[in-house]
């Protein structure tokens, strides 16, 4: 409680006259500033609130498991870290950077040279400089071994982002006088162990000191505390909250303190609730499941297995597109939560449309979601990924957290939102809490969706690392879509598991397409590597769909078949040449009497050209197309459209085509779009890419029997196009070969080969979802498959393959953080040769994702008269609004620019035609919109259209229109 925190009072008394005039802060505009002793007591005091109110139990744990006194030594340590993490501020190499406070240092006897006279201060950063001081403290004063006392000093050390390296600390080392001067060192050293003996006396370590001398601190624990410390520091470094002197000395110590948590006003982490009764009332409480309705098997066993496990660990779930693997793994992080102390939850997609989608699929969630005991609490929650501020349910909840005190990044840049002050809405169960936005504070919030990058930051070196790891460390993750992602991320990912195996945090994995292999790799890395190589046999070995495999520490993994839910499915498998005449053919005869069909093509030119072809034969209200080239408001538009009108019949309801309709899309109908088709044509892809499309024809029921649909379509057809099928071996159109290699293709075509065939045991159609699990493990599996006319084939795209796996995880370990060491290594030089800040932007993304660099644009027009606005037809009233040149444009203006956004085509990834976009692009500058107010577009790149939406850009034409997006040709 507040007023157990060590008093602030105590700090400055009976310090000398020396110690007093150091100084920690000063604010150059109205020349306030802080002692040394203040900014110590006021991080002493955040440091034992976060801990008793704010951080996870989950987190503490980690943290206490090394320390004699655990849980209580875990609290009293990072207390005083926290308090004498900014000692390296008593050194000259600090202090004479501000002369007038220089100056009162000097006449107390501190003697220090000017600022520009010390031309090597920058060898002593402060946080460096601490953990020297820290180091030679615990020795002289208590005995510890150099040895000991660096995996304490690098918390120190590692506050401001960066952990010293070894070369840090050994220039330092020789330059000893940026410590101390010589003269007057003695004096000096008296300071710095006056205040450093103050800090163990008021946060009471003296006699632990003794004890903790044998200690061996975990590297997670080294780790988590760095990012406590950081979160501490910030805090007290809030002018808003912790006000500079001379308005700082009117203040009641106590009242302080009380007044900056209370103007904070951090949501307490979730408490999960232990719940003992049928699965069935779980998830009908959490998801409102139908009057009568039963749970599906998959999602029983996984809350049943949750349950069993003596401890929080892996949870693997495959399970059939559309079985609720979701709602299974939500209910398994509540299980999992109650029992690991988690204070919240992350989830992790693959996209940012797959992190919209689910956003509301959590805050539902939530808003029925019990705390221990059922006391009503705020809970913060965060949409974590670069376009997140338009998202129009996130927005609402940053108007209701939103208030006047800044968000302070004391080393981060500028944060990545600058709303303004507005009445607070205290009231809001769920709210976007204003302190915990910005690129590096977001994801300590309690509850978190986002993309997979989010989770792939964890295991790339970079600034403030600790921080990311403090946010996941507290929570239980979920891991969706498993299967999507490529070696290089795969190697990322890997190394992030490593670490939350190492932090004990809950981890449920989600996929319905996921090779054994990979289910293997996945379970090896979350064990670490005390777990034998053995112990994962049974994990590759598994045969059997659904299935869930758990890795619990300290016991064997035993993967476990699931029953089916029952609902079958089987889809005819049909070759279809790659001729647009005779795709016309089969679509005219097949929706003779209506119905509604999609076609999935690898690349947006492949349904641009289907598109217009199909147009022209069937009329232009017949066909649509859903792609990623379209502006981000117009893609929302596509996406609600279609969920309106293919949608489950619940939300489609007669909004549903009676007559033929044509949906032309690229791979943006894959994933997040609950969408439902009679008929469904693809382009060759991996056979799991397949499956999850097959995953949208008759997709529910509709009838009995699917009598609803035209009776042409009442058994599911899928044609599969986009090859030269009487090649030897199967021959993949150019554009698929770019996207997904080869290897991957001709392995699907071998495995389908059967089914397209007849000669399966089925015949031609794939039993969903018997099939699933057999496909995919054939496809991604080391068995020879497909005639032996494509053996040789095969084997030249396999070793192709294999070269470019490498070189991609070769890459992919250049930046990437080591595995967890053993206990009592310091972290130093943990980042070292690092990538800088990392975060959610294209350029973030780049380095977790292995893909070319593209431009990203915001979309305007001008009009005939020279004027800017917003493009024409953007709908609910937002097209057609005029932009001013000579100002910033409203708030309200600014975000439907911005919502305009376009991520620029392939054709301009090549070196070359993107330098030159950018010079172009860069001709269209608007310098007033190049201010801190207008935080939405300044740093932009516009892309102008003239009054017909057409431009030219590095050598194409362009041209946007509401119904196609963007359309790239060549210029004549």
């Amino acid at each position: 409680m507040l007023d157990e925190e060590p008093s602030p009072g105590r700090w400055a008394m009976g310090l000398t006259a020396a110690a007093g005039a150091v100084w920690a802060k000063h604010h150059q505009e109205t020349g306030g500033w802080l002692p040394l002793w203040r900014h110590m007591a006021d991080s002493a005091a955040v440091a034992g609130l976060l801990w008793d109110r704010w951080l996870p139990v989950q987190v503490m744990r980690v943290i206490a498991e090394s320390l004699p006194g655990g849980i209580e030594d875990g609290r009293r340590l990072a207390v005083w870290l926290a308090a004498s993490h900014d000692i390296g501020k008593a050194t000259p190499a600090f202090a004479c950077q501000v002369e007038s406070l220089a100056d009162v240092m000097r006449a107390a006897g501190l003697d220090m040279p000017l600022q520009k006279q010390l031309l090597d201060r920058k060898l002593a950063p402060h946080g460096l400089a601490g953990q020297m001081l820290v180091q030679e403290w615990l020795s002289d004063r208590f005995g510890w071994q150099r040895s000991a006392t660096v995996q304490f000093g690098i918390i120190a050390g590692g506050h401001h982002g960066v952990p010293p390296t070894h070369s840090d600390i050994q220039a330092l080392a020789v330059n000893g006088q940026l410590l101390r001067m010589p003269g007057c060192a003695s004096l000096w050293r008296s300071v710095q162990w006056e205040l450093l003996d103050r800090c163990a006396e008021i946060c009471g370590v003296e006699e632990r000191l003794k004890s903790w001398r044998q200690v061996k601190l975990s590297q997670p624990a080294q780790v988590l505390l760095t990012g406590l410390v950081i979160v501490a520091d910030w805090i007290a470094s809030n002018p808003d909250l912790f006000p500079y002197f001379p308005l700082a000395s009117q203040q009641n110590d106590k009242d302080r303190i009380e007044a900056a948590w209370r103007g904070l006003d951090l949501p307490e982490p979730w408490l999960g609730q232990t719940f003992d009764g049928d699965p069935q009332e779980l998830f009908a409480s959490r998801f409102r499941l139908p009057a009568g309705s039963r749970i599906r098997p998959v999602q029983e066993r996984a809350v049943r297995a949750a349950r069993a496990m003596s401890s929080a660990g892996l949870m693997v779930i495959e399970a059939p597109m559309g079985e609720g693997k979701t709602e299974a793994a939500l209910a398994v992080a509540e299980v999992f939560a109650a029992r690991s102390g988690a204070g919240g939850c992350f989830v992790a997609l693959p996209t940012m449309a797959t992190g919209n989608a689910m956003f509301p699929r959590m805050l539902k969630w939530l808003s029925r979601l019990p705390d221990a005991g059922n006391r009503p609490r705020r809970r913060s929650v965060l949409l974590a990924h670069s376009k997140a501020a338009l998202n129009e349910d996130y927005s609402q909840l940053i108007r209701a957290g939103r208030r006047g005190t800044r968000a302070i990044e004391v080393d981060g840049g500028r944060i990545e939102y600058r709303h303004r002050a507005d009445r607070r809405i205290a009231s809001a169960e769920l709210v976007a809490h204003q302190w915990l936005r910005g690129r590096k504070k977001g994801m300590l919030s309690s509850f978190v969706v986002g993309t997979i990058d989010q989770l792939l930051f964890m295991g790339l070196k970079s600034r403030h690392l600790a921080l990311r790891h403090l946010s996941l460390a507290g929570k239980v993750v979920i891991i969706d879509e498993a299967h999507a992602y490529d070696t290089y991320m795969n190697s990322y990912l890997d190394r992030a598991l490593s670490w939350l195996g190492a932090y004990r945090v809950p981890v449920v994995v989600l996929s319905a397409t996921l090779p054994a292999g990979r289910r293997r790799e996945l379970a090896r890395a979350y064990a670490g590597p005390a777990a034998g190589c053995g112990d994962f046999d049974s994990v590759g070995d598994a045969k059997g769909y659904p299935l869930l495999t758990v890795v619990e520490p300290g016991r064997p993994v035993v993967p476990e078949v699931v029953p089916s839910s029952g609902r079958e499915i089987g889809v005819h498998l049909e070759q279809l040449r790659d001729d647009l005449g005779e795709l016309g053919d089969v679509l005219e005869s097949a929706l003779g009497e209506g119905g509604c069909a999609l076609i999935v093509r690898n690349t947006v030119d492949r349904v641009m050209e289907t598109a217009a072809y199909l147009r022209e034969r069937f009329g232009e209200r017949r066909v649509s197309v859903a792609h990623a080239r379209f502006v981000d408001v117009d893609r929302a538009d596509k996406d609600a459209d279609l969920l309106e009108r293919f949608g489950p019949p619940e939300i489609s309801g007669d909004r549903r085509p009676t007559d033929m309709h044509i949906v032309v899309a690229s791979q943006v109908a894959e994933q997040s779009l609950d969408i439902d088709f009679d008929l469904l044509v693809s382009d060759l892809c991996p056979v799991d890419l397949l499956l999850q499309r097959m995953g949208r024809l008759h997709r529910h029921i509709r009838g009995t029997g699917q009598s609803d649909r035209p009776a042409r379509l009442r058994v599911a057809r899928c044609l599969v196009t986009g090859a030269d099928w009487d090649a030897v071996p199967v021959e993949p159109v150019r554009g698929s070969k770019r996207i997904y290699r080869e290897y991957a293709l001709l392995r699907a075509a071998a495995v389908l080969e059967p089914y397209l065939s007849g000669s399966a045991e089925s015949g031609r159609p794939v039993r969903l979802p018997e099939d699933i699990n057999p496909l995919v493990q054939a496809a991604y599996g080391d068995d020879l498959v497909g005639p032996p006319s494509w053996q040789e084939a095969l084997e030249r795209a396999r070793r192709e393959q294999e070269l470019y796996q490498a070189n991609q995880d070769s890459k992919a370990h250049d930046f990437q953080i080591n595995a967890v060491g053993k206990a009592g290594r310091a972290m130093v030089g943990w980042i070292d040769a690092g990538v800088g800040d990392a975060d959610d932007t294209r350029r973030g993304q780049a380095q977790v994702r292995d893909s070319p660099e593209t431009l990203e644009v915001l979309v305007v027009h001008r009009r005939s008269d020279g004027v800017l606005a917003t493009l024409p037809h953007l709908s609910q009233g937002r097209g057609g609004l005029e932009l001013p040149a000579d100002t910033a444009p409203e708030p309200d203006l600014a975000r439907i620019v911005a919502s305009c956004s376009l991520r620029l085509p392939f054709h301009f990834s090549f070196t070359r035609v993107l330098d030159q976009a950018i010079d172009e692009l860069e001709k269209e500058y608007i310098a007033a919109w190049q201010v801190k107010e207008c935080y939405w577009l300044a740093g932009e790149l516009l892309l102008v259209l003239d009054e017909n939406c057409r431009t030219r850009l590095a050598g194409y034409d362009l041209r946007y229109t509401p119904v196609d997006g963007l359309e790239v040709a060549r210029a004549a």
